[in-house]
């Protein structure tokens, strides 16, 4: 049985700030969402079971920051632990699927850039665009295993 379109949750995670971005209804397209902070005091795993019910949110994809060779990073020790208390928040058995992050805030900034803005204004919304580009990139090979094989340049007879 195929897999269905989901509304999903990106984040990309950070000990201070916490960039958010959300799919569209149907799980096609990734939005910048919010920051919120990363702060454990601030508890941001309860502020995202929060946001997951309120939008109605049945994946999450977070950034697992690994070097470039696929090794563990500090940080991909940091995202796991924040992993576990999302697992404590969330339940168990909601998916939360760990992807590759390589690059991902390097291409939200340059993407910013090319926007026109400043780096004083992409501050406020890296994270979250890191994060829309985490949510995308799942949201992309998702897709693939969901859409038919179509051929888009049939030969002519």
């Amino acid at each position: 049985m195929a897999e269905e379109w989901v509304k999903a949750l990106g984040i990309d995670y950070g000990t201070v700030r916490i960039g958010l971005a959300t799919s569209d209804d149907i799980g096609m397209l990734a939005h910048p969402f919010q920051t919120i902070s990363g702060k454990s005091e601030d508890n941001p795993a309860q502020v995202i079971h929060q946001i997951v019910k309120e939008r109605g949110i049945k994946d999450i994809v977070i950034g697992l920051p690994l070097h470039s060779d696929g090794s563990e990073s500090t940080m991909s020790k940091e995202v796991a632990k924040f992993v576990v208390k999302l697992r404590k928040e969330l339940g168990e058995n909601f998916p939360i699927h760990e992807v590759d992050e390589l690059r991902t805030t390097r291409t939200a900034r340059e993407k910013l850039q090319q926007a026109g803005k400043k780096e004083k204004e992409v501050k406020g919304i890296l994270d979250q665009v890191a994060a829309a580009e985490i949510l995308q990139d799942w949201l992309d090979q998702r897709a693939g295993s969901l859409l038919p094989d179509i051929d888009l340049f049939p030969e002519e007879d």
